[in-house]
């Protein structure tokens, strides 16, 4: 038999490692945009088509910024980037140009 003391220890333990792993399939901020605004007209075959108008950073994230506002979805420019970043992660790879400060 267990004593009330162990079963409690045990308890927290589990708690307390529940509490600290990390989410399943945490989404990005840009994917989870993504799937929300932009997935019913984009499929994957839309990023790899021949006649794509993204062909490197900065065209790309022009592209999210043009569409966010055709769809009139007021993204903020965290947002744009956010939606490139993952776009960038998940198709393209284009490399990223600097930030200025």
């Amino acid at each position: 038999m267990t004593t009330p003391g162990a079963t409690l220890l045990a308890a927290g333990l589990l708690v307390g490692t529940l509490a600290l792993a990390p989410p399943a399939n945490a989404q990005s901020r840009g994917e989870l945009l993504y799937s929300t605004h932009c997935i019913a007209c984009h499929t994957s075959k839309m990023h790899w088509r021949d006649n794509r108008q993204a062909t490197d950073w900065s065209s790309l994230q022009t592209q999210v910024r043009r569409w966010q506002g055709t769809a009139m979805l007021q993204w903020n420019d965290a947002d744009i980037r956010a939606v490139t970043g993952y776009l960038n992660q998940t198709y393209y790879r284009f490399p990223r140009r600097p930030q200025r400060g």
